[in-house]
């Protein structure tokens, strides 16, 4: 393996290698020098008495694990599952049947009705957070398990009863009959620098009581379709059967269970992606509770935030998350939450991009009342909700128009109509635009015709000459808020 050294670290292995004198004599000579008259020879001492000033390192050297591992191995166990048996049909007819049949290999008894098919197996990790037998995995390690059983370093085997599990989360909780069991210790996740030293154990490819290690890579990572969980990124080898086992700081306190690779090939990349642990403990708790997770819900839909957006609300900045829909008669409609509000805080905890929000409220419990930070029409205000369990929305679809032209053609490049009786009936507005046409800085903008245009920054509209006013008054960039399907967005445009 090659070493690459930086230009300091050469320079104190040369110092080392010749003797530190040289370089003592130099200072030396130096201090000399500024103080001596200058009509006078310098005399060069001859006894390397001063040392160059050190500075302490940023870091000091490798961490050790052997001792982490000691202490916190005990409480990890290794999963293996059983799956259900899948159902399958065989054909008679087959020409696989017959070479089946010959070399002794089972078919279902009944090939004329299908049987079942070979049970899946599978491997994964999990950690004990209960010495009464309480054990932490992934959702996706017992996903439609028929058998759970648990092995320790020691060699001792349980069969472990699934409590629940939540799929949004990936978080399970099982249990096994046993007392006085090792529990990990939990740490904070919220504490957690990027760069820490972090080491995860767990079975990856099924070999048992594997140690990796890496280091805090980002936090509070968004990734597709995992919208409530703010996932720590590590540099940890992390494989399958790895899933569900402990991410542990250098104190042996548990961080997050380790869920989730990027990967191109499906082995370790030097992307892995962990639960934080007090989402998993919230998880955890609600399923012992409860028999099952609860999330909480605002009944928003929002989009983010981009420089242009924030140019059309008069934000300082690219932050918060905008407001795309309400729910009627849903938590933010009872709060007095608009479209066009840009949430910047819940709770006094910033949201600084449009994916913190749903991690944010998902986690909270659902009957819990926040105070929400809130811009609207450029000044801030403070509005109170209180959440709901999470559902998902419905809007009605979007029925297309006639045309009709209107006074913004030159400046946007629409031709818009008002909307119909039935269309706003369909779209539960009272006032609105159809898009007719749709051309130059509009159609740049990614406007089509068939989109319902409802605000402008944030201010309902109804006629073309209301858009007109409200694109004239603005100041280089407007926010429309339109409705496509059954989705609806903010989409800025520079007006010129």
């Amino acid at each position: 393996m090659k070493i690459k050294l930086s230009r300091t670290a050469l320079a104190a292995l040369t110092a080392t290698a010749f003797g530190l004198g040289a370089t003592a004599t130099t200072v030396d000579w130096m201090r000399h020098a500024e103080a001596a008259p200058q009509s006078k020879p310098v005399q060069i001492a001859q006894a390397a008495t001063i040392t160059a000033p050190t500075t302490a390192p940023l870091v000091a050297g490798l961490p050790d694990f052997s001792t982490l591992v000691e202490q916190t191995s005990p409480s990890v166990v290794n999963i293996s599952v059983i799956g259900k048996p899948s159902r399958v049909a065989v054909n008679p007819n087959d020409p696989m049947f017959e070479f089946f049949r010959r070399f002794g290999i089972p078919v279902p008894q009944n090939p004329q009705r299908g049987g079942e098919g070979p049970a899946p197996r599978g491997i994964g990790s999990g950690f004990v957070i209960s010495p009464d037998g309480y054990i932490l995995t992934n959702a996706h390690v017992v996903a439609d398990a028929a058998e759970v059983t648990v092995k320790f370093t020691d060699k001792r085997e349980y069969k472990a009863k699934v409590i629940g599990s939540d799929k949004r989360t990936d978080v399970a909780l099982i249990k096994i009959e046993a007392k006085n069991l090792p529990a990990v210790k939990l740490g904070n996740a919220d504490t957690t620098r990027v760069g820490e030293w972090v080491a995860a154990i767990g079975a990856p490819f099924g070999f048992e009581n594997t140690v990796t290690a890496g280091i805090v890579s980002a936090k509070s990572r968004a990734l597709p379709d995992e919208s409530l969980v703010p996932f720590i990124q590590t540099d940890v080898a992390i494989n399958p059967g790895n899933s569900g086992g402990p991410l542990f700081n250098l104190n042996g306190e548990v961080i997050g269970i380790n869920s989730q690779i990027y990967s191109r090939t499906g082995g370790f990349m030097g992307l892995s992606f962990a639960i934080p642990i007090d989402v998993a403990m919230r998880v955890a708790d609600q399923i012992k509770q409860y028999g099952r997770a609860k999330h909480a819900r605002l009944g928003v839909s929002i989009q983010p935030i981009t420089r242009e957006l924030a140019d059309s609300f008069g934000l300082d900045r690219a932050r918060g998350a905008l407001v795309a829909n309400v729910e009627q008669g849903g938590p933010a409609d009872k709060a007095g939450l608009q479209a066009g509000d840009v949430i910047l805080s819940v709770d006094g905890r910033a949201v600084s991009d449009s994916f913190d929000l749903p991690k944010v409220i998902g986690n909270l419990a659902p009957g819990k009342t926040v105070k929400m930070k809130v811009w609207r029409q450029g000044a801030e205000r403070d509005l109170s909700a209180t959440l709901g369990e999470q559902s998902d929305s419905e809007v009605a679809a979007l029925d297309e128009g006639g045309r009709d032209s209107g006074p913004v053609r030159d400046r946007l490049g629409l031709a818009v109509r008002p909307l119909t009786g039935a269309e706003s009936q369909q779209l539960g507005v009272t006032r609105g635009l159809v898009v007719a046409d749709a051309g130059g800085a509009a159609a740049q903008a990614g406007i089509q015709p068939g989109d319902a245009i409802l605000a402008v920054n944030g201010q309902p509209v109804g006629s073309a000459e209301e858009l007109a006013r409200l694109v004239e008054k603005a100041k280089g960039r407007i926010a429309l808020l339109i409705q496509r399907g059954d989705n609806r967005l903010f989409v800025p445009i520079r007006v010129g």
